[in-house]
């Protein structure tokens, strides 16, 4: 059946439409669906509806409806939005981005693509006849309800919306079915022969992993697997291999694309660059459909996805073009992410947007820049190795090597000998790079064929530091013949900023980690032929900050609060008093609750006390979720407790209360200014608390801080361990008699971490008190003297780390077998057992007996019992526990003798132990502690 429509002007421009009756064929969704409210505060309800749709060819496609209003006999008609989730997903993944939709006055209709999720079939990366075809489907069965706005009969108003995979499918659609009215992709490609074998490289770490996502090559039409390998086996892709998959590419119908096209790519992304958004960009173009171009921060490489921002542009987009809402605010026709300066706690990029009323493409305004050196000789290796390092697919959770590129981080890697150089003078003035800069050079090889992944640096002053922007390469393979040849490259496209004094290097290496090199040894020459063209283009600009609103209504609000002091005769609320009892404790906690949400019965904190005395160095434990930092924020007065109270040094804390000057605190982070040094940066900051300098105490902070000679340097040349203490020292400032620490050493190497521990210590060695919350047990074993554990906003235990670490309630069991879930089920069931959880080859058991056993349980119960003295009649282990038990005095004697009996219980179960003894690790009494929850 052919869904393609006769081409006819589009909504945007305001002309009619055509269908043929061949495509209104309806397919019904089978299976009941079941309509769940999904309830939101302030919102209305959404209601969705789970339905399998038979696609003929004996797939089943797993679908989510999603509407507000009344459901399927709903007369309010309404645009339809299809949704679909990135490769290896499934529907789940967009559900939030469903109901927000749905709210905003959509009917949205989610799937799980072929043979993920819940959806069968084999997987066709985008097959027209059938990843493509079933969104077809998915638009007949929209067609047919009654709440869908339509343009005719069988022909809804529909947007698609997707990344990556669920991208490129949003283009094939408008492509193949001319139903569509608006896509918008995100982190994608135009043509996927390009972005697997780009210039005639295999991509063989992105291949892979697209295998093993997908669940293993029989998971793929056979087609794609012979095809993948093949490639896989000789490191080349063949012209079958291109075929295969520009067939299933949106290049392939990319002059039927004719709606408007919000496209939105990532720049730390070495599987889809941003070229690959300026093909579809330059082709939808083209065919005169509205395009705008958003290049993302983020990508298949890591960084942030700023998800927010798009899905609010994507909404718009949306509201302008299915709505036809003309107020509808889409954003400019280019817009760029760029870093803003540096969060000093995580190292994080700070984002601010550039933009542009046109899309400059990647070759505007280019500057010509000499390069120096002359012809160079490198080696490919024998087999290819040692490979070279750019972008490490996989490594993309927060951040990723990509994004540390934007921090000035260079971690790249060229092996001597691999690799020519060549480099311009010294820039005199700051060069903001955006698009693909080129060169031309000659090329020879000794085999005849010379592949090569060229790379453009941005050096610091004195070679020091080399950044390669986003980690990203442009691979090329030269049939050089014997005289060698003239290639034009062009390298990634990036937008990158290249500091005043620093250097552009141009490096063509002959090995790459992420790409197949020849295994063949051969040399390589290489000479330039041309200067290095660097695109600027000059008409893409930052917009100047506009003033806070606080400079315009802080003199307003000032004036009314003196007219309303002198009208009350400056009336004050009673403030809780001080509690004389505790004016020497640092903190108590009493009580403390706070809901999610004032009307909801769910607690992010729950009755939590606890008191923390001078010199200690507290650890606040638990599993995401347990409160940890919503108690951190309420003890520094940032939001307030629904129950319960806090008290500093004996005095109450409120919003803005004066004991708060006795505390220090680093949460979530300081913003530093990178180009003042670390000693100007806490002046500044001190200044602007409006406090004496003297009572800074700067240099006994940045003693205890331990910078050194760094705080001459500026901020933005120090590594994210001296940031991280650079922010502690300032909340050291004024050595405060609580500090307060969240996650101090996150992102940090182990001896970074080891060199904050000291920083710690030495804090609290002067008798003032260091809270800090952390889920690096081993170092909070290392650097605190008490605990305090969380679970579901509730305290679980408080104490002295040695009491909690070897207390004798727990003991750790060996395991001589692997044993089912079952059976550990019924060891948690015992009589004096509180808890059981695996715990690497054994079991944590924690007993009802409340008191410590000090030392271990004697050996001839626990350290005696080996795996084949297991099976001992049970008589003659309750004689060893009687054993155990004499001469053992008072309450050990019981907690031996409770270990004891359940050893005998163990064994009645047929437990094969192998040991059994009290455990001696935080990780251990932390897990039983939470019974796991972690």
């Amino acid at each position: 059946m052919d869904l393609r429509m006769p081409a006819a002007p589009r909504r945007w421009l305001r002309g009619p439409r055509r269908w043929t009756a061949a495509a209104a064929a309806v397919v019904v969704l089978a299976g009941a669906g079941t309509w769940t409210a999904v309830a939101s505060d302030g919102a209305p309800a959404v209601h969705r509806a789970d339905r399998v749709l038979p696609t003929g060819d004996g797939v089943r496609i797993d679908t989510s409806y999603f509407t507000t209003g009344a459901g399927a006999g709903d007369q309010d008609r309404r645009p339809a939005v299809l949704l679909t989730h990135g490769f290896g997903g499934s529907k789940e993944d967009v559900r939030e981005q469903a109901q927000d939709l749905a709210r905003d006055g959509y009917a949205v209709l989610t799937w799980s693509s072929r043979s993920f999720g819940r959806s069968t079939g084999r997987i066709g990366l985008n097959d027209p006849k059938g990843e493509v075809a079933d969104v077809s489907r998915l638009i007949d069965w929209l067609a047919e309800r009654p709440e869908v706005e339509l343009d005719k009969d069988g022909d809804p108003r529909v947007g698609v919306a997707g990344a990556s995979y669920g991208g490129a499918v949003s283009l094939l659609a408008a492509g193949h079915d001319q139903r569509v009215d608006a896509v918008a992709p995100a982190i994608t490609y135009w043509n996927l022969a390009d972005a697997l074998f780009p210039n005639g490289v295999f991509k063989k770490l992105w291949a892979g992993m697209f295998i093993n996502s997908g669940g293993g090559c029989e998971k793929f039409e056979p087609r794609l697997c012979r095809m993948y390998e093949r490639v896989a086996e000789s490191g080349k892709p063949d012209a079958e291999a291109v075929k295969l998959l520009e067939e299933r590419s949106p290049s392939a119908v990319g002059d039927r694309i004719k709606v408007p096209t919000l496209i939105m790519q990532g720049q730390t992304d070495s599987l889809f660059p941003l070229d690959q958004a300026d093909r579809i960009a330059a082709a939808v173009r083209a065919n005169g459909a509205p395009v705008d171009v958003d290049w993302l921060s983020g990508g298949h490489d890591g960084g942030d996805m700023e998800t927010g921002r798009v899905q609010a542009r994507v909404h718009s987009w949306f509201d302008r073009y299915l709505k036809d809402d003309k107020n509808a605010d889409t954003g400019p026709a280019f817009r760029v992410t760029r870093t803003g300066g540096i969060d000093s706690t995580d190292g994080a990029a700070q984002l601010r947007g550039a933009d542009s009323d046109t899309y400059p493409g990647l070759t505007g305004g280019e500057r010509q820049f000499a390069l120096s050196g002359r012809e160079q000789e490198f080696a490919n290796p024998a087999g290819a190795s040692p490979p070279g390092v750019s972008a490490l697919p996989g490594l993309s959770g927060a951040g990723g090597l990509s994004q540390l590129s934007s921090l000035g981080v260079g971690v790249s890697l060229d092996f001597p000998g691999q690799y020519a150089r060549f480099e311009s003078k010294a820039l005199t003035e700051d060069l903001r790079v955006t698009g693909t800069p080129t060169v031309t050079v000659n090329v020879r090889s000794t085999t005849g064929e010379a592949v090569l992944f060229a790379k453009m640096y941005d050096v610091g002053p004195g070679g020091r530091q080399q950044v390669l922007p986003s980690q990203l390469v442009t691979p090329v393979r030269v049939a050089t013949g014997e005289s060698g040849k003239d290639v034009r490259l062009t390298l990634p496209a990036i937008d990158h900023e290249v500091r005043d004094g620093h250097r552009l290097r141009l490096v063509l290496a002959s090995t790459d980690l992420g790409y197949a090199s020849p295994t063949a040894p051969a040399t390589y020459t290489v000479s330039l032929r041309s200067d290095l063209a660097v695109p600027v283009a000059p008409g893409v600009s930052t917009a100047a900050a506009a003033l806070p609103a606080w400079v315009w209504w802080l003199p307003v609000a000032g004036a009314l609060l003196a007219l309303a002091l002198l009208v009350t005769g400056r009336r004050r609320t009673t403030a809780t008093p001080p509690d004389p009892a505790l004016a020497e404790v640092p903190l108590q906690i009493t009580d403390l609750s706070k809901r999610y949400a004032k009307s909801s019965d769910r607690y992010a904190v729950r009755d939590l006390s606890f008191r923390v005395e001078k010199g200690q160095v507290l650890g606040l434990l638990g599993p995401n979720g347990a409160g940890k930092t919503t108690t951190l924020r309420m003890l520094m007065g940032l939001i307030k407790p629904d129950g319960g109270e806090i008290r500093v040094f004996g005095h109450a804390i409120r919003p803005g209360a004066p004991v708060l000057s006795r505390v220090g605190a680093f949460v979530e982070g300081a913003g530093f200014l990178p180009h003042l040094s670390g000693r100007e940066n806490l002046e500044l900051y001190w200044q602007a608390t409006g406090r004496p300098p003297e009572d800074a105490h700067l240099e006994e902070a940045l003693e205890i801080a331990g910078l050194g000679d760094a705080l001459a340097r500026a901020v933005r040349t120090y590594s994210q361990g001296m940031r991280q203490r650079l922010a502690i020292a300032q909340a050291m400032l004024g050595l405060p008699d609580l500090l307060i620490l969240d996650e101090p050493t996150n992102g940090l190497d182990p001896p970074q971490i080891r060199e904050m521990r000291e920083v710690m210590i030495r804090y609290a060695s002067a008798g003032r008190t260091v809270i800090v919350s952390s889920h690096l047990l081993a170092e909070v074993e290392q650097s605190c003297t008490h605990l305090v554990v969380m679970d579901r906003g509730r305290l679980v235990q408080a104490g002295p780390v040695h009491e909690i670490i070897g207390s004798g309630d727990t003991l750790l069991v060996g395991l001589a077998a692997e044993i089912a879930d079952p059976l550990v089920e019924k060891v948690a069931t015992l009589p004096g057992v509180e808890s059981a959880v695996r715990a690497g080859d054994g079991l944590l058991i924690r007993l009802t007996a409340p008191s410590p056993v000090p030392g271990a349980v004697p050996a001839a119960v626990p350290g005696a019992v080996t795996a084949a003295e297991t099976g001992t009649a049970t008589a003659s282990v309750t004689a060893a526990v009687d054993e155990a038990a004499a001469g053992v005095p008072g309450t050990a004697a019981e907690e031996s003798a409770a270990a004891a009996r359940l050893l005998v219980e163990l064994v009645r179960l047929e437990v094969p132990v192998a040991s059994l003894g009290p455990h001696r690790r935080l990780e251990d009494a932390f897990l039983t502690l939470i019974g796991g929850s972690a």
